[in-house]
């Protein structure tokens, strides 16, 4: 393993990213925590009023997605994700100023939220396509896995931080922490020296989305597991940002155990990194699809509210396997998709994908305050299993394998 990170650490600007996620995602996990029960702590605040907040910063992220694409296919992709990570962190801090002044509103973290959501349009093409600047292609699979490593460390960390942070001083501090890890970050991106890409493009915007779309679907496993991922990700993100807050919102620690189950997921994506890093998969998207779909222990755990202990270590193989699929997922488009049309694959790899939860989050509150918190978690788990076992049934996706070596 020494000698894969010496070699990667030589390939300038690999560890200088490293370290940028490692600083953003301390932030990541400490945001989810102290998001949600700041908007749970506002006076008359409901689950309907959470699902509010956290789906109008994934409507404009999803509506402008393709937009992003095209701008990271036409620009310098690190200093869209630098730019974007420094007016985020701006936002970000308006938000907490906002709660420790007691001066909040659900409309004002939903504006901030939306505000946000659009930069993430912009940043999410853009990010996946950077690597690519810096690394061969026959690196990609432990370049991935080691960013997903240092982007997990530092979730770890945030994620336990978050929860402590909210007990002790309130929604608000955390929430300035998250914006300055999110400054930081973005700086050092933005200052990233990369080797410089010409792409003469004088195609029009629509004409450039045309090409990225043929490229898309030309790729039968890419939109198999995208159609597959955006019920997956209805079901999950409308339980890590509704339902799980939601479960334990009556407790009086219910912070910190929520913030407990997010570091156990954490240290499995953790876990899932070094399983990457060190085991090259004959079918990557057959194995990854397996345990995703095993992933959903997680949900079940939660919804028949298991102890503490048993949730933990189901979490802990839910963040296993998504992390192993994002590593797998990331690697395969990036070795299969030709680097002038990368960003718009994502882009539409991203849209497809989250294109369904903001509707899932913004229906979660409504449905679990009228069939039940327990109830929904469970058909969020059945939701995410059912789909992942369905891409199996695509043989394109049992069958891709990785690009040999040179």
């Amino acid at each position: 393993m020494r000698r894969e990170l010496q070699d990667l650490h030589s390939h300038p600007g690999f560890t200088a990213l490293a370290a940028s996620r490692f600083i953003s995602n301390v932030g990541n996990g400490i945001s989810p925590v102290a998001l949600a029960f700041g908007v749970l702590a506002l006076p008359g605040a409901t689950g309907r009023d959470l699902s509010i907040v956290m789906a109008a910063r994934m409507f404009p992220m999803v509506a402008l997605m393709l937009f992003g694409g095209v701008i990271g296919d036409r620009f310098k992709r690190n200093r869209i994700v630098g730019g974007a990570d420094i007016l985020g962190s701006g936002f970000a801090a308006l938000s907490a100023i906002s709660l420790i002044a007691n001066q909040s509103s659900v409309f004002f973290l939903a504006l901030m939220g939306a505000l946000f959501g659009i930069l993430n349009a912009l940043w999410w093409p853009a990010m996946s396509g950077v690597l690519p600047e810096i690394l061969p292609k026959e690196k990609l699979q432990h370049g991935n896995a080691v960013i997903a490593m240092t982007t997990n460390i530092g979730y770890v960390f945030g994620a336990l931080l978050g929860g402590t942070l909210v007990t002790l001083f309130g929604s608000g501090w955390a929430l300035l922490v998250d914006a300055i890890s999110f400054f930081i970050a973005g700086l050092i991106v933005w200052n990233l020296d990369l080797p410089k890409i010409i792409r003469e493009n004088k195609n029009t915007m629509f004409h450039d989305l045309k090409l990225g779309w043929r490229e898309f679907t030309s790729h039968s496993w890419v939109v198999t597991i995208v159609i597959s991922f955006a019920l997956i990700n209805l079901a999950f993100e409308s339980m890590l940002q509704i339902l799980g807050p939601l479960k334990f919102a009556s407790l009086e620690s219910g912070p910190k155990f929520w913030s407990f189950n997010l570091a156990a997921l954490t240290l499995g994506m953790l876990m899932g990194s070094l399983i990457s890093l060190k085991i090259q998969f004959s079918r990557p998207l057959l194995f990854a699809m397996l345990i995703i779909a095993g992933a959903s222990i997680w949900d079940f755990s939660l919804a028949m509210s298991a102890p503490l202990w048993v949730s933990l270590i189901c979490a802990f193989f839910a963040g296993i396997a998504i992390d192993i699929f994002t590593v797998v997922w990331y690697t395969s488009l990036q070795t299969h998709i030709p680097e002038e049309s990368y960003s718009r694959v994502v882009a539409y790899d991203a849209l497809g994908s989250f294109g369904l939860s903001p509707i899932g989050i913004a229906l979660a509150g409504p449905l679990a305050h009228a069939l039940g918190v327990s109830t929904m978690i469970y058909i969020t788990g059945s939701i995410a299993l059912v789909a992942a076992l369905a891409s199996l049934t695509v043989k394109s996706v049992r069958d891709l394998k990785p690009v040999a070596k040179p």
